[in-house]
């Protein structure tokens, strides 16, 4: 469970791991706290055990517990993040960045040439980041975040070329 643990706020405090589908649980209990609809445990162990698939956790506090993710795939020269997430205690303490340099190493070793993403055009904090890290956009998807009680946003495709 993500909700116990206490954070040093400093990602050195952190481990990143291949994410096993033991974690789906874990996982999904983050994913619910960040994001409407959430994804159940099932979807992400599913997610989690595709041969595809490229995905990392950042863990920390005693016991160990999840409090970042990136669930990703690998397609022939091509990576995608899928979802990627850290535990609202956590944020703009590097974790997110670390996770993505994780993935970007595998996509790497996997041959992938870019890593494509989609992120909410409102979402300021993560498109600094991905700005940051050399993420540039792509394309954009009308209407593709549905919000309960309030208008769809934009989805906007980020890719880092490796």
């Amino acid at each position: 469970m993500t909700s116990n643990v206490t954070p040093f706020r400093n990602v050195k405090h952190a481990s990143m791991l291949w994410a096993a589908p033991e974690r789906a649980e874990e996982i999904a209990e983050l994913h619910a706290k960040l994001f409407t609809p959430p994804w159940d445990a099932n979807a992400v162990r599913g997610l989690l055990e595709h041969p595809a698939a490229t995905s990392l956790v950042a863990v920390a506090g005693s016991p160990k517990a999840v409090i970042g993710f990136v669930i990703g795939q690998l397609a022939a020269d091509e990576a995608e993040i899928l979802s990627i997430g850290v535990a609202p205690n956590w944020q703009r303490a590097g974790v997110a960045a670390g996770l993505l340099e994780g993935l970007s190493r595998a996509a790497r070793r996997g041959d992938a040439k870019r890593i494509f993403l989609d992120v909410a055009e409102d979402n300021e904090a993560a498109l600094a980041l991905y700005r940051k890290l050399g993420f540039l956009e792509s394309g954009r998807r009308k209407g593709y975040y549905q919000r309960p009680g309030s208008k769809a946003v934009d989805a906007l495709t980020l890719v880092l070329t490796l």
